[in-house]
């Protein structure tokens, strides 16, 4: 079918129309989430910490026994990617340091498909405390590094601690106390436990939170810890869970004893972004996911240290004692009162007080009402008016369907594997999986989406003039379909939707500047974009992922770690924006009636090859007929 020219638009009439939007309703009905947000104000506190063991017995952290081993780990196995040989090797040297101290440790062997590496053998090391209660407290520090540097900070560092926190416990399994430490016999069983591939999403402390997730009580990660900053508690998980203030009270208060300064954690933007897009490269992640209380403990940053900085050299010991020491103090406290803070919960810290997460979700889903309050209002309008709405759906439902054709395409590519496949766990973003964009696959892709395109835009060209009614119409099936996204995010998530909140609100103005200036409805059709884009600029800042950002957001859709249900949400939100940018770029038309589309392109197809095969029959058998003759 030829491309029909664009119309000219049609002359707005005066009236009512010229102001579809209630103003005076919408700012009126943000007077509701005043409520909530008084609720939200009293729901602030500040949570308790557990108090120090008691009795309080020295610290048997020993400084230059654990910078030692961290040395000689890094040095002697620089190399310990998951699946290669020095990984072995540094599983065997981890395994000889605990049998030095009488301690045995347990291999559990697994493998797992990693992004851009494939299907990995890997191995989790074990070393079992036994306590009076089967409930378990563990330790976890992974064992692996990215294979590019020393790896002496990331992560030799946490396993020299792990090694020291074993010793003080060695001799309630041996009865002998090495020198220097404490005669402890735990109340809880304790788990030290070195994990593999810990570089690449987590997954040995994903397998151990699956395995061990029923008898874990809490869990502290010791990653990076003698770095050159000051310490930091790592909070988020893999889902919209935390660790319980609690416990992140009691880590910091052990942290502040043993430095004198309590430790660095988010600030509060950064905390509700992170709920709203579950996301961290740090192992309590999956242990969050799996309803495990876990927080890590590092002096990292997000972007973890570099392969050149990451060297033996740079170690800093006093840091790795504060660190260690915390830890062993933390260890105790737990042990006398792990169960008032297990779990895991939902806040933002605001300095040295919480705002509850139930709060926060009231407070977001009030801020919906102006938006939805309007939207039903234009709708009844639209309703008085006796405007047709069917027509604009329509027009909404063909480009959903454009966009979910495209989602499904991608999604295909990735079980053929296309894309680069793995577990639902975040990527490393070091990795080619995340820098490397497969530009084939890519290709296919667009071009695919070209043939769906072809398909569907001859019904969404204008065929005719369209009026101020059409466009208002347009808008109004737009927005209520804006509004079904808004409360299917409420339905998985409440945080994201400060991430759709931006255009629900912006764009809720499209069809009052629909007559003004080109410029002005391009900049409230931009403002509804705030929300994704800045957590691609998050992604791109905070990770070190730069311009990759956006192909590893894809990425982690195609290895599911976004969720399907989260993923057509978004396409409905990109169905969405397609309907509303046409409308503002004037190239809108509402869905044709049965007597002006005709025939689509694919009906027109098969009744051109139904006719020319009904041809070739009529001359075959007109030639039988004159042989016969």
């Amino acid at each position: 079918m030829a491309a029909h020219p664009p119309p000219a638009r049609a002359r707005a009439r005066p009236g009512s129309l010229e102001r579809p939007i209630n103003g005076r309703l919408y700012r009126g009905t943000w007077l509701l989430v005043g409520i909530p947000l008084l609720i939200a104000a009293f729901s602030v506190g500040k949570p308790p910490a557990l108090r120090a063991a008691v009795p309080t017995l020295p610290p048997a952290f020993d400084k230059l026994r654990a910078v030692a081993l961290a040395r000689d780990l890094a040095q002697t196995f620089p190399d310990r990617s998951p699946g290669s040989p020095g990984a072995e090797s540094a599983r065997q040297w981890f395994a000889d340091q605990m049998a030095n101290l009488g301690l045995r440790v347990r291999r559990e062997p697994f493998s797992a498909t990693i992004p851009g590496r494939g299907r990995v053998q890997l191995e989790n090391l074990i070393v079992t405390i036994p306590g009076r209660s089967p409930q378990a407290l563990a330790v976890l520090a992974h064992l692996d590094d990215v294979g590019t540097g020393a790896g002496a900070n990331d992560n030799a560092s946490g396993i020299a601690a792990l090694i020291e926190l074993a010793r003080s416990y060695a001799s309630s399994v041996s009865g002998n106390a090495p020198p220097g430490a404490s005669i402890v016999s735990p109340a809880h069983t304790l788990f030290f436990v070195a994990t593999d591939g810990g570089e690449f999403g987590g997954v040995g402390a994903n397998r151990f939170a699956t395995d061990f997730r029923d008898r874990v009580v809490t869990a502290i990660v010791l990653d990076s810890i003698a770095g050159q900053a000051t310490s930091r508690l790592v909070l988020a998980g893999d889902s919209a869970r935390d660790a319980s203030a609690g416990l992140v009270e009691t880590t910091a208060a052990r942290i502040q004893e043993q430095s004198g300064a309590p430790p660095r954690r988010p600030g509060g933007f950064s905390q509700l972004l992170d709920l709203a897009f579950p996301f961290t490269l740090y192992e309590q992640g999956p242990l969050l996911a799996h309803g495990v209380g876990a927080i890590t403990v590092t002096t990292a940053n997000d972007r973890r240290p570099t392969a050149f900085s990451d060297t033996p050299t740079r170690l800093n010991g006093g840091r790795l004692a504060q660190v260690g020491r915390s830890t062993q103090e933390l260890l105790r406290a737990l042990d006398q009162g792990a169960e008032l803070v297990q779990g895991t919960s939902s806040y933002v810290y605001l300095g040295a007080r919480v705002i509850r997460g139930w709060a926060i979700q009231l407070v977001l889903i009030a801020a919906l009402l102006p938006f939805v309050i309007s939207t039903i209002d234009l709708f009844a309008r639209c309703r008085r008016r006796r405007l047709p709405i069917a027509p604009a759906l329509r027009s909404y439902r063909s480009r959903f369907v454009f966009w979910i054709w495209v989602g499904a395409v991608f999604q295909l590519f990735a079980l053929a594997g296309v894309w680069p496949g793995g577990a639902a766990l975040p990527i490393a973003p070091h990795s080619a999986a995340a820098r490397h964009w497969p530009l084939g696959g890519l290709i296919g892709l667009a071009a695919l989406a070209a043939i769906g395109w072809a398909l569907a835009r001859p019904r969404l060209v204008p065929r005719r003039p369209v009026g101020i009614e059409d466009e208002l119409t347009g808008h109004t099936a737009a927005l209520l379909a804006l509004g079904v996204v808004g409360l299917l995010v409420v339905a998985t998530n409440p945080y994201e939707l400060i991430l759709v909140l931006p255009s629900l609100h912006a764009w809720l103005w499209l069809p009052q500047v629909q007559s003004r200036p080109p410029w002005l409805r391009a900049a409230v059709l931009a403002a509804g974009f705030l929300g994704p884009a800045v957590l691609v600029i998050s992604f791109a800042t905070r990770y070190g992922l730069g311009l990759d950002a956006p192909w590893y957001l894809a990425e982690l859709s195609a290895i599911h770690f976004v969720s399907i249900p989260t993923f057509v949400i978004g396409l409905a939100w990109l169905a969405t924006a397609a309907q509303l940018a046409a409308l503002a770029a004037g190239r809108y038309a509402p869905y044709p009636s049965s007597t002006e589309r005709g025939l689509g392109p694919i009906r027109a197809g098969l009744r051109r090859a139904v006719l020319a095969q009904r041809a070739r029959k009529r001359k075959f058998d007109e030639r039988q007929r004159a042989a016969g003759a």
